[in-house]
């Protein structure tokens, strides 16, 4: 299946039918009187999250989604059938954005979550709803309301614990191979990742998703390469873990091109925890390992080290990585929790 992660799509609710004018006019029946029904009200447009969605590939064969309209009134003060809902249905993660593509409507990150796009219209009053003791006979309905109309666009942003940065070739690919069961594009050339990976990684008892994104090039942020594209895709993330390629001549310089990048895109990413982690140790002589970590320690901070490909220390940087999502859950649960009322 074929990954897309923005669509640009065309909604319209369903116009209220309108109000009947109609009199009663029946054999043997010595009082007559208006009798016209209202319109039936327009569909809504509802978007929901479901389950089994990882991409919004449904919004490139369909843009455009119309409720029905309500259907008119009646005689015999018959009331109009009201419009079918349309659901758009989406993964989790989705936003709802406004036709400049800044203005978000609405975040999706729940399942079963729904929120109503554009409401139908309603009907309109047919003449018997303009009966009164000085009007008998009244000749007149209302119209039914008219649909609302926009247009929005769907964008994805993955739902993952653990964010993938680094420069292409870094070893995100193989090290998302290494820990989980999928089964991302691996190659010794650049940018074999074109669209983002999720896996479930397990250690000590406990499961966490990791997001592989595209590899970042330097001037990311004005377009260069995939530039920021999927970086989106890492927003929600509790941590990001930052690979470096061990065989590379300035390790340094290679570590300041992905947060000149990260800071640019914003303080959403730039404030997040990252784990830094040296990779393609395998590769390496211990002296070389040494001297290159501790040029990392320098602008980095603490430093690890593995081997996506060897297996070298995977497991202590996944343990390091849980430690992190765990200490980020209990954040959010304690920011959930209401304070307790005081009582004397």
């Amino acid at each position: 299946m074929k990954f897309l992660d923005l669509a640009k799509v065309h909604i319209r609710s369903g116009a209220g039918g309108g109000g009947c004018v109609s009199f009663r006019r029946e054999k043997f029946i010595e009082y007559g009187g208006p009798d016209g029904g209202e319109g039936g009200r327009g569909g809504d447009v509802i978007v929901e999250v479901v389950d089994g969605l990882n991409t919004l590939i449904d919004f490139r064969y369909q843009q455009h989604f119309f409720a029905r309209n309500g259907q008119p009134g009646m005689g015999n003060q018959r009331t109009g059938k009201d419009g079918a809902d349309i659901v758009l249905r989406v993964p989790v993660g989705t936003e709802i954005l406004e036709e400049d593509q800044d203005t978000v409507i609405a975040d999706l990150t729940e399942l079963g979550e729904t929120y109503l796009l554009a409401r139908g219209g309603n009907g309109g009053f047919g003449n018997l709803h303009f009966k009164t003791s000085t009007n008998q006979a009244p000749r007149r309905a209302n119209p039914g309301q008219p649909g609302v109309e926009r247009t929005i666009w769907l964008r994805l942003k993955l739902i993952a614990d653990v964010g993938l940065l680094g420069l292409p070739n870094a070893g995100k690919s193989t090290f998302l191979a290494a820990t989980s069961n999928a089964r991302p594009k691996i190659a010794d050339y650049p940018f074999t990742t074109l669209h983002p990976n999720l896996g479930v990684v397990g250690v000590d008892n406990a499961e966490f998703v990791v997001a592989d994104i595209p590899g970042l090039i330097e001037g990311a942020h004005e377009g260069r390469g995939l530039g920021d594209l999927f970086l989106g895709h890492v927003e929600r993330c509790a941590v990001l873990l930052h690979l470096i390629d061990g065989t590379a001549e300035d390790v340094v310089e290679d570590y300041r091109t992905i947060i000149h990048e990260v800071e640019a895109y914003g303080p959403a990413l730039s404030d997040k925890p990252r784990l830094t982690v040296l990779n393609k140790i395998d590769a390496l002589s211990e002296e070389e390992l040494a001297e290159k970590t501790v040029a990392l320690e320098t602008v980095a901070g603490p430093v690890m080290a593995m081997s996506g490909a060897a297996h070298t220390g995977l497991i202590e940087v996944l343990r390091a990585l849980r430690s992190r999502i765990d200490a980020d859950r209990l954040r959010l649960r304690e920011d959930k929790e209401e304070p307790e009322t005081w009582q004397p």
